[in-house]
């Protein structure tokens, strides 16, 4: 009796934590009983929708053209360089920007297979439904930086420009030095590490471990004080309307959202950053990386390494600053032109 009822509780054990691993399946936008579709939308090659949202000048009157991509948490109303960017600068520059829903939030469709170039694939399909010409600008902030290497490495072709905001890094990059990469690593609250060991090594549990209450899960997904520099914390009153987008951001699920950015940003990726060559020989373009030297969520020890690493990266280090430095008044501006016309930045 001891052996059968020992098999019925292992058995009962090993099903309950099979359910626990298991996330739940995405709430997707447009299906009975699901959010609404609001946005304008794009159907993809693969029958994914992409979800998107227009900004500045319209495409046919525009001299520049960019595609925005968000960062954690945020969606297609988070286009900080539309935020922050002044109507008259917009009309100076006559510029267009387009910013999306990446796979999973806000209102476009989630893909299971995402990867760094089904991203960027994702950014090539979305400028060429919506007429943008043979080439536009990219520009990522913060887990958006994935698409942007992203088309650095498969789409450079298509690409006038690039900018890289505060881009998050891969610890498992091959390229940095062990040492480095390790220093790097532990700069990051306890969580976070092991939220992050989890995601690269163990993907399969991500969902489990950010929802379970035996151990914290990710103190950057959970928008924990101690992930802000202290000028992030002066800034977050400016970040108010955020806190409403977010709701709309994460409407098909945790798991699609942020444990998916998380196991696609720090899994396996199938290049090295690093490897990448300058896509601009010629000068017809630039690439641009900004970074704050306070970053408490990204370390500025790892963005200093690519500098050197890819020295036809502009790299720009904002002294004083955190993660959230695009919100200073005037750094959009400066970022955009700096971009689009190779203005140099004023000290912030």
């Amino acid at each position: 009796m001891l052996r059968e009822i020992t098999v019925i509780l292992l058995i009962v054990c090993l099903a309950w934590a099979y359910q626990a691993t298991r996330p739940p399946p995405p709430i997707v936008c447009g299906s009975p009983g699901s959010p609404a579709i609001t946005a304008p939308r794009i159907k993809l090659r693969d029958g994914r929708h992409l979800a998107y949202k227009e900004h500045g000048v319209s495409k046919e009157l525009a001299k520049y053209k960019i595609v925005f991509i968000h960062g954690f948490g945020s969606c297609r109303n988070d286009a900080v360089i539309s935020e922050n960017l002044s109507p008259e600068v917009v009309e100076e520059l006559d510029v267009y920007i387009v910013s999306f829903d990446r796979p999973g939030y806000g209102e476009s469709d989630p893909d299971p297979k995402r990867t760094p170039k089904s991203l960027a694939l994702d950014v090539e399909e979305l400028a060429d439904q919506l007429g943008l010409g043979s080439k536009f600008y990219v520009v990522g902030f913060s887990m958006g930086g994935q698409a942007v290497w992203g088309s650095l490495k498969y789409i450079p072709h298509r690409l006038a420009g690039a900018a890289l905001i505060a881009p998050v890094i891969n610890y498992w990059w091959p390229s940095f030095p062990a040492n480095l990469s390790k220093e790097a690593y532990y700069l990051q609250l306890p969580q976070d590490q092991w939220a992050l060991r989890i995601a690269h090594y163990t993907p399969w549990l991500t969902y489990w471990w950010n929802t379970q209450k035996f151990f914290p899960g990710s103190a950057v997904a959970a928008r924990r004080p101690e992930v802000y520099s202290r000028q992030d914390l002066e800034l977050l009153h400016k970040l108010a309307v955020r806190k409403r987008n977010m709701a709309e951001a994460l409407q098909q699920g945790l798991y699609e959202t942020l444990h998916r950015d998380m196991m696609v940003g720090f899994g396996t990726w199938e290049f090295d950053p690093m490897d990448l060559a300058n896509p601009f020989p010629n000068g017809e373009g630039s690439v641009h990386l900004w970074h704050g030297d306070e970053d408490a969520m990204v370390p500025v020890i790892l963005q200093r390494y690519i500098s050197k690493a890819l020295p036809w990266i502009n790299y720009h280090e904002i002294p004083g600053s955190g993660h959230l430095f695009p919100y200073v008044d005037g750094m959009t501006e400066a970022i955009v032109k700096a971009l689009l016309l190779g203005e140099k930045a004023t000290s912030f």
